[in-house]
């Protein structure tokens, strides 16, 4: 059964009613489920299984402790780009040593609180990273494991906000810059290069790219190795696509398929970093209807989600699924393609109370009439929704709830007016 199904004209999240979490609990509700969560952690060990993979699970897409515990609890390391994240690995029971510390802007405090905490390695993105990460190893008197960050400038043919593997990004080097700063690492006593890392973009929903990537990246771990770096891993990164409008993205296996030969080939044990197809469709985000107004041709469906709670629609123009979580007599359930016609609905633009004209979830939506105190279902909220979530306009955010069979759980209460201002009335 799928996590998110409709019974009985009513979302449920496994065996819970979307309506009796949303009364429990409130809305805006992040809901998200468990088994979506840990089947997907467990299908990708299991396609990547010949080239004994390290799923590092990437904190930035949902850094909830809730879900990062039990992803801790059945096997996952973690991707992190923060000296914050790293502590919420950390309180969550997270092994450093299964943790990759990502991020283009390291700062020496961050690097520091990496080494103490002794993480796997760190993705070094440039020359000035990787003398700062030797002066601080060497301040501590440690030897840094590192791998280095390299673009190998193919399009990954996804929103230019998320791309990340070509040689205008801001991400990395590219493959020649990145040869130049190994030659010179082998005479740095304070680092040991153990890996080669490339990560070339998110919601990718095509194989190709990684395969033009991953033969270079062969090429290239030859190269260093013959330098005298011990290379042991090749991360691989993530961007594995998921399901917003219909079926677009691809079964991880076909990933696998183009990936592991090429481990294999180098030798390696792969490291692999995802963080959207884990969360993404294990979450939605339950929000109730306002208002309804119509202006000229244009309908405007008012409900309590906005920008503030899930930015990705006004930040990329991105498209999430959006159904009504207890049918209306007559209306079907959620259409699996979002391409498809539905009958009995109408063009709706779904916004928020924020004061921005920004502020929507979806635009000329079709959608069954709706009215005053209804529930809606936006999906595949599970990644990049709360993380990316803000008090604009001195709005409280929602409360998260993680739901494993019959039993539902609060993994973050929502936020009160006095926790808002908290920080400033407590200066002394």
């Amino acid at each position: 059964m799928e996590p998110f199904h409709y019974q009985n004209g009513q979302l449920y999240c496994e065996n819970v009613p979307a309506a009796e979490l949303a009364g429990r609990f409130g809305t805006p509700l992040f809901v998200y489920s468990q088994a979506s969560i840990l089947g997907t952690l467990r299908s990708l060990q299991a396609a990547f299984t010949a080239v004994d993979p390290l799923v590092c699970y990437s904190v930035k897409a949902n850094s909830n402790l809730g879900i990062l515990k039990i992803m801790a609890q059945h096997g996952s390391g973690f991707d992190v780009v923060s000296a914050g994240e790293l502590y919420r690995v950390g309180l969550a029971g997270g092994e450093a040593g299964k943790t990759v510390f990502a991020g283009v802007g390291k700062t020496d405090d961050e690097i520091r609180a990496g080494l103490e905490a002794g993480v796997l390695m760190f993705n070094v993105e440039s020359e000035a990273e990787l003398a700062a990460v030797a002066r601080v190893a060497a301040a501590v008197g440690k030897v840094a494991p590192i791998a280095l960050r390299v673009n190998p400038d193919v399009d990954p043919k996804t929103h230019r906000y998320i791309s990340t593997g070509k040689k205008e990004s801001k991400f990395g080097m590219d493959i020649e810059r990145a040869a130049k700063v190994a030659e010179a690492a082998v005479a740095i006593d304070s680092v040991r290069m153990i890996g080669m890392h490339m990560h070339i973009g998110s919601q990718i929903t095509s194989t190709e790219p990684y395969a033009g990537a991953v033969a270079k990246g062969v090429e290239l771990i030859d190269r260093l190795r013959k330098m005298g770096h011990p290379i042991a891993w090749y991360n691989m990164g993530g961007g594995y696509g998921i399901n917003y409008r219909g079926h677009e993205a691809r079964p991880v296996e076909e990933f696998a398929r183009v990936i592991v030969p090429a481990v294999k080939a180098a030798g390696c044990r792969l490291a692999i970093e995802p963080g959207r197809v884990i969360a993404g469709n294990a979450g939605i985000l339950l929000s109730r209807v306002l208002y309804t107004k119509q202006s000229g041709e244009k309908r405007f469906l008012i409900q309590d989600a906005a920008m503030n709670d899930l930015i990705r629609p006004a930040l990329y123009e991105s498209y999430h699924r959006i159904w009504p979580a207890v049918l209306p007599p007559g209306a079907a359930p959620a259409p699996e393609d979002s391409e498809s016609p539905v009958a009995g609905t109408e063009p709706w633009d779904v916004v928020g109370p924020v004061c921005e004209s920004g502020d929507f979830l979806a635009k000329d939506r079709p959608l069954p009439r709706l009215d005053t105190g209804d529930l809606l279902a936006t999906f595949s909220a599970g990644a990049y929704g709360m993380v990316m979530a803000s008090n604009y306009n001195t709005r409280p955010r929602a409360a998260e709830v993680l739901v494993d069979g019959p039993d539902a759980r609060l993994v973050r209460r929502r936020e009160t007016l006095e926790d808002l201002v908290r920080p400033e009335l407590e200066i002394t």
